[in-house]
């Protein structure tokens, strides 16, 4: 099985042996986007997947384990969707890079190329691509539901015979046709077969090049050799000296890619129209729309498309606030009765503070907004599930354009509702550097999942729960005020930045729209539950760290700076009950603390925003996280009081918080609304600019990143201020 195969496989095909270091087998998935490749590895991977980088790159994969026998688990790893081999972005290139290299880690012992069977032509044209390099390679037949209902039917059999591979038919929304796939994996690993001949030979054109080429870099395969000639500028397995070696090489036989490429493309589709003409029934009617068709005259109408889209999302966010509100209430209330009990239980003493007002405070603000969370993923993975995302990308493509951004900038802005870190690495398949660029840059703008739980409690704060025409929910309309807020200052941001950097470039967009399907319900909570995970463990470590950090800072002080406030406070307590006293002592001990210290030092910069000392804290803390606000305001507010209420919650804290120049609430519709403001447009985190370094390779955007959006943040919170006070 695979140990025999193992010690036995793979001799480079530049002819240098190398040690496979590999302790399981790698399985590839390939093929053209929206062909179900996603949806297979999920299949076989399910809960078991992660997440991480192609090595010595930044473009996002998706690798886990598959049990293929009692004693062997390969390794999936869901490749980026591409139409051929011959890259128009960075994350295509990864694919080539992959393919290429047989000392890749992720190059492939068994590539499985997932085809929509609806579409066979143009699908195949990438299958052909790979087993022409080499690869052993198994096709998977998916969407054959769609094909029969389109009128198509595909001969398995005769498909396998032509093509010279073994050939399964699978569903991959449903999971039919694993097994049968398994079983041909296991056979291409332990005996991998190849097609008879090239679908497309090079040398049959241009044979003293590729003899050449092959003789000077020790290659075996034609149209490797051919990749090598073609795409050696772009391959990163390449040092300058072979690169340059190349270079001569097309120069001594006057090699014009353009030219070739075009015979080629040509080539292989005559042979794959040969291949589909028998293999493939046809009874498609002409000219006749299938239902997919007729809902795209609606959703991709230039009027109606945007009127629908704004509709579905005002739904969206009413149902964050109506949906997720009872599970919001438990979950606080009853981390607030934990905390009251466990001040109850346990003794009295700085572990006990540390516990309750630290750690269980910090991670209570965040908790307490998983409902939110899971049901805005729920609502987008339905989009995304039904096929209706796509046809968003092609309608706010027309919006994009005008403000000087590619058509596939719209991916990583929906993208970045989510988080904007993944989403700036989604900009590589974005094929010119200025739209990249100017992407990377302003998609910070739209409103992360991070932002949610500050939203939600401010908007809780000062926005009733009113209802408007009896169905609309107030909240749910200024929620949704901020995400449009949020959308419109990055495409102005975009406008112009389009003005500042020029370039000549020309870029395109180009969109396939999948046919509308049922949502797969399993896909869906797989989809919830890794993103409600991820938002949990990711912002809980960093929230129990500065929750921590933040109860050392405003439990501690300078010298005796506490003592002599608590001091200051009981001489100056005539009158005041036993209640009152215990809140101002413990007010005016965090405010000599060494966190109090440091917030009083910032607010005269902060003042002419309506911020104190406090929120001056929890800024400065949420550039870890911008989710860590609520978790600093929590810890915060816990040990400024001396009420040990067991119902006392964040909100509450926060609504009965006093303004100590005027007497009345803090949290004022202007000071809430300042706050709201300078979320949506502040950076605030420093993953995403980590992320832009990577991405662009240097801390000059970064800092440009970071200083105009804090700019933008503080000029709109004082304006907001300022006029509604």
């Amino acid at each position: 099985m695979w140990p025999a195969y193992q010690a036995e496989y793979c001799e480079s095909r530049r002819g240098t042996a190398y040690t496979n270091l590999k302790t399981s087998p790698v399985i590839a998935l390939v093929g053209n986007p929206n062909a179900g490749k996603s949806s297979l590895f999920n299949q076989l991977t399910g809960l078991r997947q992660k997440t991480g980088n192609f090595p010595g790159v930044t473009v996002d994969k998706k690798s886990g384990p598959w049990p293929i026998d009692a004693q062997t688990e390969a390794i999936v790893v869901d490749l980026p969707g591409v139409y051929s081999i011959y890259p128009k972005s960075l994350d295509e290139q990864i694919v080539t890079d992959i393919l290429a290299n047989p000392q890749h880690p992720d190059y492939p012992d068994v590539a499985v190329v997932v085809v929509d069977a609806s579409n066979l032509r143009r699908n195949l044209l990438l299958f052909t691509q790979i087993a022409d390099l080499g690869v052993p390679v198994v096709l998977a037949l998916n969407m054959l539901d769609v094909a029969k209902k389109q009128h198509q039917e595909v001969n398995a059999v005769k498909l396998a015979m032509r093509l010279g591979v073994p050939v399964v038919r699978i569903n991959a929304r449903t999971g039919e046709g694993l097994d049968q796939l398994k079983k041909a994996v296991v056979t291409q690993l332990n005996e991998p077969t190849l097609p008879r001949q090239l679908f497309f030979d090079p040398a049959e054109q241009v044979g003293e090049l590729i003899a050449d080429t092959k003789g000077s870099y020790q290659l075996k395969n034609n149209y490797l050799a051919l990749q090598y000639v073609i795409q050696h500028d772009g391959f990163s397995f390449l040092d300058q000296q072979q690169r340059r070696g190349l270079d001569s090489i097309i120069d001594r036989y006057r090699f014009s890619e353009p030219e070739f490429q075009a015979s080629e493309t040509i080539t292989r589709y005559q042979r794959i129209a040969d291949v589909i003409a028998d293999a493939v029934v046809d009874r498609r009617p002409i000219d006749q729309p299938t239902w997919s068709q007729r809902l795209d005259r609606i959703l991709l109408h230039p009027v109606w498309g945007y009127a629908i889209f704004a509709f579905i999302l005002l739904l969206i966010f009413q149902a964050i606030f109506a949906w997720a509100q009872p599970f919001m209430d438990a979950i606080d209330s009853g981390v607030a009765w934990l905390n009251g009990t466990l001040k109850e239980q346990l003794p009295d003493g700085p572990l006990t503070d540390l516990l309750t007002d630290g750690i269980l405070a910090g991670i209570g603000g965040i908790l307490v907004f998983i409902p939110q969370i899971a049901f805005l993923f729920f609502l987008i993975a339905l989009l995304e599930e039904s096929g209706y995302m796509s046809r968003v990308m092609v309608i706010m493509d027309r919006i994009m354009r005008k403000f000087g951004l590619n058509g596939r900038s719209v991916v990583p802005l929906i993208s970045g509702v989510a988080c904007a870190v993944p989403a700036i690495m989604a900009t590589r398949s974005i094929g010119t550097r200025r739209d990249r660029l100017i992407t990377i840059l302003v998609t910070p703008l739209m409103s992360c999942s991070a932002r949610l739980p500050i939203y939600t409690i401010l908007i809780a704060l000062v926005v009733p729960r009113q209802q408007i025409f009896g169905f609309f929910n107030l909240q749910g309309l200024a929620l949704m005020g901020l995400y449009l807020l949020g959308l419109f200052s990055a495409l102005l941001s975009a406008y112009v930045l389009k003005l500042v950097l020029r370039s000549k470039e020309r870029s395109f967009f180009i969109m396939e729209l999948p046919t509308f399907k049922l949502p797969r319900w399993n896909h869906v909570g797989l989809t919830v539950w890794e993103s409600v995970r991820s938002f949990v463990w990711e912002a809980g470590r960093v929230i129990l760290a500065i929750s921590v950090v933040l109860w050392v800072l405003a439990s501690y002080g300078p010298g005796d700076d506490m003592q002599q406030a608590e001091e200051r406070v009981r001489r100056q307590s005539a009158g005041l009950s036993t209640e009152q006293l215990e809140n101002q002592v413990a007010s005016q001990r965090l405010e000599a603390s060494y966190a109090g210290h440091f917030g009083h030092f910032i607010e005269p910069v902060i003042k002419p925003l309506g911020y104190d000392w406090k929120i001056g804290i929890a800024l400065l803390s949420s550039f870890a996280a911008r989710e860590v606000f609520v978790g600093t305001m929590s810890t915060i507010y816990s040990i400024g009081s001396g009420d040990d209420d067991d119902g006392t919650t964040i909100r509450e804290r926060l609504r009965s918080e006093r303004n100590p120049d005027t007497g009345g609430p803090m949290y004022t519709p202007a000071l809430a609304f300042s706050l709201l403001i300078f979320y949506v447009f502040a950076m605030m985190c420093m993953s995403t600019l980590a992320a832009t370094q990577r991405e662009t390779r240097s801390w000059k955007w970064p800092a440009v990143q970071l200083i105009y959006m804090s700019a933008l943040a503080y000029v709109a919170a004082f304006l907001t201020y300022q006029v509604l006070s």
